[in-house]
């Protein structure tokens, strides 16, 4: 049976012949319940301390266990975000190397298409100096004949006058086909 300060102080003794000081007796009981009542009060302060304490223990747990799992979100959010960058650098790598490759491609294309025409416009040249020759070369056979038939036909005439316009009119076939291929 526990004591409490009140029936420390209640106490009664039964009475003897020769016996205790009452005053005595009661002042030491008065001094121990009042001892006792202090110490009964600081144990209560003791035990509200010791609940708000576990309570702050069971609210700073919840407080770290919440923490806990928000890192541990944040870290597979930030993993995740990490491998989401990665992928998408992969892919726009592989974007841009496959972009710049059709542009080479595309350049070589135009590059090769440049070179035929180039090749078919000398070929086309060739060709059209040839004619050119060939047409020159015709019309210069043709106009020496006309100037032979020409200086056949004048007899009456001297010479001189004769062998003149011959001079005036000589083409030289060489020179011009050299300005041709100029």
């Amino acid at each position: 049976m526990r004591l409490s300060p009140l029936q420390i102080k209640r106490q009664e003794f039964s009475k003897k012949f020769r016996g205790l000081d009452e005053e005595e007796v009661s002042s030491f009981l008065e001094k121990i319940a009042q001892e006792f009542e202090d110490i009964h009060l600081e144990n209560e302060s003791l035990k509200k301390q010791v609940e708000e304490t576990a309570a702050q223990l069971a609210e700073f747990r919840r407080i770290e266990k919440n923490l806990q799992e928000t890192l541990l979100k944040a870290q597979e959010n930030s993993s995740k975000a990490i491998e989401s960058t990665k992928k998408q650098s992969s892919l726009m790598m592989k974007e841009a190397e496959i972009k710049s490759q059709q542009i080479i491609d595309k350049a070589k294309e135009q590059a090769n298409e440049i070179r035929n025409s180039i090749i078919v416009m000398r070929e086309e040249r060739d060709v059209i100096i040839s004619r050119l020759k060939a047409i020159v070369t015709s019309q210069a056979n043709l106009l020496e004949i006309k100037v032979e038939k020409a200086g056949e036909e004048t007899p009456q005439q001297p010479e001189k006058k004769v062998n003149e316009p011959n001079k005036k009119r000589t083409i030289d076939i060489g020179t011009i086909l050299d300005k041709m291929d100029e």
